[in-house]
């Protein structure tokens, strides 16, 4: 099994950043990719970015780009999630999600982190 713990939500003003850390434990050689996805109240809950795990490969939606950069650290099995120009629309419980493929979908994905909320004032 894998183990995801999530760090770095909180409240913020629009235009902050925060960074979410994401580290991975247990049985990481199965990982090939992590994303990071979030979930706003009363909706789905839908990827923000991917990356693979050897190869670096990214994907970030659009609503994102420019903002929100999303990068790993294999030596300490860590994901990252820098966030810039935060915006009251990224108000969401944010999860970081490792799996075998790089997909957008999150049945892609088998293991979970608890989330951490992010919250961005106007």
């Amino acid at each position: 099994q894998v183990q995801l713990v999530e760090s770095g939500g909180g409240l913020v003003q629009a235009g902050g950043s925060l960074r979410l850390s994401c580290a991975a434990s247990g049985r990481t050689s199965s990982i090939y990719a992590m994303g990071w996805f979030r979930q706003a109240p009363g909706k789905e809950r839908d990827i923000v970015a991917a990356i693979s795990w050897s190869g670096g490969n990214t994907y970030c939606v659009d609503s994102v780009k420019g903002r929100f950069t999303i990068s790993r650290d294999n030596a300490k099995n860590t994901l990252y999630l820098q966030m810039n120009s935060l915006k009251p629309e990224d108000t969401a419980v944010y999860y970081c999600a490792a799996g075998k493929y790089l997909r957008v979908g999150t049945r892609s994905y088998d293991y979970w982190g608890q989330g951490t909320q992010v919250t961005v004032s106007s």
